[in-house]
């Protein structure tokens, strides 16, 4: 006969464990905060959700169930109240790490969500192990606001691994910039100079609008909007609004883009609208000391020649038109090669034959090439308008007639 007495017997039918030892066990309960494992001894054991996960929102209810089994570490044979204090988030760190160590090594891409925002960075959990992500390698730019991330699934490489200082640095910067070169090689062997593309508005500035093109962006400058003027770019575009485009120009990793479509131009077909003698409407658009610049449509402005506002003699166009106002000239010169077209006021008032021929020679009418006038503008650099010349006119010269006849003495009949 056996000299152990029953509880010893009892004792004796179970599996002895030791802290640190890894044992398996059935979920027999679960409350929000803590679960209770059978684990084939002879007190069950008790897993806390602190040792279930390092997220303290969790509800243990929500991801245990009775039945459930799972592999924890012991980490006390004997709590003082004969209850084995049981971890799982532990014995997963342990794993994770070893999963780490080995993604560090290959350089594998991992993928978690991000569990908390910091102000220098943002930090993700594999396996129970934090993974530290810093600011300056989230992204392939700067981003002061790091909350968008918070709860995002994102991906990942381990850059830094010390298990030591439990030291895990992640990086999600290499990946973005690698795969940006990526698209960038993709993009560049697919589109040529000339090509029409449809691309995102990523950015609108005071000088142009940057658009994504799926790999790179281009540039669309704004004096490449339309053939006429853009006064601000951030009054007809907004980020996230689709554009096609034609690539005007691709120097290395530069792309040059640009909406003048060759079938949109307004000098087309301009030579027949705007033929000498036509009569036509514009508005002031600018004004220089000799001359105003006349808008007749989008892309195509005429020169007003100081000489050609009146038949009277002005000093400068700002002294009788300014800019707004609306003028009804008539095509004096037009030349289709230069983009160069002049109108004239004065030309409107019709003169008989005779006296055109004897009109004044220095009235000649204007020809000015208006591109190369807006760069002498912007260089301020124009000459000055040279002084009209002396004449004398029909009335004028009546007038000395008729001195000169007063001074004669009156022949007698």
């Amino acid at each position: 006969m056996s000299d152990m007495t029953f509880e010893q017997m009892l004792d004796a039918s179970f599996k002895t464990i030791h802290t640190g030892e890894v044992v398996e066990g059935t979920v027999i309960d679960v409350k929000p905060e803590e679960a209770v494992l059978n684990i084939n001894y002879k007190s069950d054991g008790i897993l806390t959700r602190n040792e279930y996960t390092n997220d303290p929102g969790v509800d243990l209810t929500k991801v245990l169930k009775v039945g459930d089994t799972l592999e924890v570490k012991v980490i006390k044979v004997n709590d003082g109240e004969g209850q084995v204090l049981l971890t799982y988030k532990r014995l997963a760190a342990d794993r994770g790490s070893k999963r780490l160590e080995e993604a560090f090594e290959s350089q594998e891409i991992l993928k978690a969500k991000v569990s908390q925002v910091l102000e220098g960075g943002i930090c993700v959990v594999v396996e129970e192990v934090r993974v530290f992500i810093p600011a300056s390698l989230v992204s392939d730019t700067y981003e002061k606001d790091l909350s968008k991330y918070d709860g995002q699934e994102i991906e990942f490489v381990i850059t830094e691994y010390n298990p030591k200082k439990r030291r895990f640095i992640g990086n999600r910067k290499v990946i973005l910039v690698a795969r940006k070169e990526e698209a960038q090689k993709k993009l560049l062997e697919t589109i040529k100079e000339g090509d029409v593309i449809e691309g995102t508005i990523k950015n609108v500035t005071d000088f142009g609008v940057f658009v994504d093109l799926g790999g790179m962006d281009g540039l669309l400058h704004i004096s490449e909007m339309s053939w006429g003027h853009v006064e601000n770019p951030k009054k007809n575009y907004k980020a996230g609004d689709k554009l096609k485009v034609l690539i005007k120009e691709i120097n290395e990793n530069k792309i040059a883009l640009s909406l003048k479509f060759s079938d949109t131009n307004p000098w087309n077909n301009a030579e027949e609208k705007y033929a000498v003698g036509t009569v036509v409407t514009g508005k002031v658009v600018r004004m220089s000391d000799f001359g105003a610049f006349v808008e007749l449509e989008d892309g195509i402005d005429a020169l007003l020649h100081v000489s050609q506002i009146s038949g009277e003699h002005i000093e400068k166009p700002s002294d009788v038109l300014k800019v707004g106002d609306e003028v009804t000239a008539k095509v004096v010169d037009f030349n289709l090669d230069d983009h160069r077209v002049s109108i004239s006021i004065k030309a409107m008032t019709a003169k008989p034959k005779a006296e055109e021929a004897k009109d004044d020679d220095d009235s000649e009418i204007a020809s000015v090439d208006i591109e190369a006038v807006i760069a002498e503008e912007n260089a301020k650099a124009e000459d000055e308008e040279p002084a009209p010349k002396k004449r004398t006119t029909k009335k004028k010269a009546a007038e000395e007639v008729t001195e000169e006849a007063k001074e004669e003495p009156a022949k007698e009949e």
